[in-house]
């Protein structure tokens, strides 16, 4: 039996038919087993009935980055066989529901009309039709192990044992999770006691489960007596992992990392990150206690944005989340907390726009809109985070910026890391470093120069325990009082203005731009975001095919890291632009800030993630072609 490091696998089903669960049981499964995992969910706007999938990877070393064909694809319904029998290939296993084979793409009653008419010209462009029937025997011609369970077999032997029809159909999601692993060679019996740890409390829930398990393998065995190959013994060398959303990563880092106050109002896919919060009234680390922190909803993102400002005024440690809708609401009260010196927090989760867009697909078009957003000009802080690990650090990084620079601070994400869980070091907090700054809150009598002009960062004081403080929303003197003085507006412009110059001496450019690879060699793949894990796999496979690549990670846009930026690039032969959007919007703030020009691009702008396969390609297409821009589409 062949022993891989890797397993790719594919869950698909109708919203709403359980298939979150499938991949939290499945994730926390195999990181209790020592594998690492990395898994995005993909789904409609929508409650139910609309296909959604779980893209998987579990690894012996470390996942990174998704990648077509897949090891493993469950289709749990009509529609998830005609959207993803491209996704597998020769030796891979495609499970379906055998009392589906007289089905016909037009019993997909949920398929959108335009996908379905591109199903439909892709079958002719193959020569199947469009029967299910057809398609599982094209898949076999083409090598494919096609594993055929009569689902409602199992929903009957559920019921066998008093298990209500309704309830036995929603646990075939944990059909689709056994399937998964018992075709990667690991025994799915062994996963009773993480189905016991998801579903604690609920006993009902777990024996159903137990059930649907017992029965999934007597089937899968029936058909798949021993499979081709499975995954080796994992070789990471962290006693524990921790399996976890990114909005809940970014919400422990904001947690340990000191704040107090979290306000929001609930947008997609910003508002897991307060709803995990929600649940943490009082803060422990190891025997330690930090203390608690109040999370609150307002009536909106104007509410939310301006009771942070207050609270930050007040003297705690700050933060709000959203998404693009919700910053464009944002922005006057940015603005104010730009002229006044105030440290909040933005943690901004971008999502497929303009307007409401693609509300549960990704992107990464919203960057230019956080360098300027806003009337005026004031410094502000953009930080954009690559993976689960780093997200962590930088919640407490982008913490201790707003507050010791007095600056706004936009920590950049997008829903993929949002969505997608992961199995990660647990991070090592004792590591860790809270800086707040300079604060004043003793006694004193009269005003207090609140913005002073003989310091490069003024001290800072709170409301209601410090001398008298003023604010206001117009330019103003050093303790705040209304001034509109010419001389006196160069003086408190340049000040504010400045801030960015001291940032950016003192926080080291390799730290804003990280350069993964060598220095030198024939491509730098330059990207941000969650393109890194994509890159990062992407470098190792390209020099596997003779080309040598290296990928520069831009982790800071404001202050842009224009020095270091510049002097890596020479190393290169060729260097292009990795992004999720349409105008390169980093390779934009490269010529902006750098005087980079933007030769190659690479872009995807669906709204699903970069895969490391597609990327490969693209980079081959531009070395052997010589075209300057490949557009990715890769993904249901």
């Amino acid at each position: 039996m062949l022993g891989v490091r890797d397993a790719y696998i594919l869950l698909g089903g109708p919203q709403g038919s359980g298939l979150d669960t499938a991949m939290r049981i499945l994730s926390r499964f195999f990181a209790s087993l020592g594998y690492s995992v990395l898994a995005d969910r993909e789904y409609y706007s929508n409650i139910r009935g609309k296909h959604s999938y779980v893209h998987m990877r579990v690894s012996a070393t470390k996942a990174t980055s998704l990648k077509y064909p897949v090891d493993v694809a469950v289709a749990m319904d009509v529609e998830s066989v005609f959207i993803h029998f491209r996704d597998v290939s020769r030796g891979s296993y495609f499970v379906y529901d055998l009392g589906t084979e007289s089905s016909t793409i037009e019993d997909a009653k949920a398929l959108e009309k335009y996908t379905a008419m591109r199903v439909k010209e892709l079958l002719k462009e193959l020569g199947i039709s469009e029967y299910v029937g057809d398609v599982v025997k094209w898949l076999r011609s083409e090598g494919v192990e096609v594993v055929g369970i009569k689902y409602s077999d199992l929903i009957n032997e559920l019921v066998k044992y008093g298990v209500p029809r309704n309830v036995a159909t929603r646990a075939l999601s944990t059909f689709a999770a056994t399937a998964a692993t018992y075709l990667v060679g690991i025994d799915p019996e062994s996963m009773v006691s993480t189905v016991e740890d998801v579903f604690r409390g609920r006993a009902s829930v777990i024996e159903v489960n137990k059930l649907m398990i017992k029965a999934s393998v007597s089937a899968l065995r029936s058909k798949v007596p021993k499979v081709s190959k499975e995954l080796g013994k994992p070789e990471l060398s962290e006693d524990e992992l921790l399996v976890v959303t990114g909005n809940e990563v970014v919400a422990m880092g904001k947690l340990v990392g000191g704040l107090r106050f979290q306000s929001y109002y609930p947008i997609t896919p910003a508002q897991d990150e307060s709803f995990y919060m929600e649940g943490k009234d009082l803060l422990k680390v190891g025997d330690k206690y930090l203390g608690s922190v109040l999370v609150f909803q307002t009536e909106d993102e104007i509410a939310a944005i301006a009771s942070a400002v207050g609270a930050a005024l007040a003297g705690a440690r700050v933060a709000t989340a959203t998404s693009g809708p919700g910053f464009s609401l944002m922005v006057e009260t940015l603005s104010w907390a730009g002229m006044n010196d105030v440290p909040v927090v933005i943690t901004y989760y971008q999502r497929g726009g303009p307007s409401t867009g693609l509300p549960t697909r990704g992107a990464q078009s919203d960057l230019f809109f956080t360098l300027f957003a806003g009337h005026g000009e004031f410094p502000r802080v953009v930080i954009a985070s690559g993976d689960h690990e780093e997200a962590f650090k930088d919640a407490v990084e982008a913490l201790n910026i707003a507050e010791k620079y007095q600056v706004p601070v936009i920590h950049l994400l997008d829903k993929f890391i949002a969505n997608t869980v992961v199995a990660m070091p647990v991070p090592k907090t004792e590591e860790l470093v809270i800086e707040r700054g300079k604060y004043y809150v003793g006694p004193g009598e009269g005003p207090f120069k609140r913005f002073s002009l003989d310091e490069e960062i003024p001290t800072r004081t709170f409301l209601g325990m410090s001398p008298i403080t003023y604010y206001t929303g117009v330019e103003h003197d050093e303790y705040g009082r209304i001034s509109e003085d010419p001389e006196l507006r160069i003086r408190m412009y340049v000040r504010r203005m400045r801030k960015l110059e001291v940032i950016d001496r003192e926080v080291p450019q390799e730290h804003r731009a990280v350069l993964y690879g060598s220095e030198s060699g024939d491509v730098l793949l330059i990207g941000w975001g969650f393109v890194k894990g994509a890159a990062t796999d992407a470098i190792e496979e390209l020099k596997s095919l003779g080309i040598k690549a290296s990928y520069l990670h831009i982790k800071y846009f404001m202050p842009f890291p224009s020095r270091r930026v510049r002097e890596v690039i020479k190393g290169f032969s060729k260097y292009v632009f990795v992004e999720h959007d349409y105008l390169v919007q980093a390779g934009m703030a490269a010529k902006l800030f750098a005087g980079i020009e933007v030769r190659e691009r690479i872009v995807k702008y669906t709204g699903r993630p970069i895969y490391t396969n597609e990327l490969v390609d693209a980079v081959l297409k531009l070395f052997k072609e010589g075209v300057k821009e490949v557009v990715l589409r890769y993904g249901a």
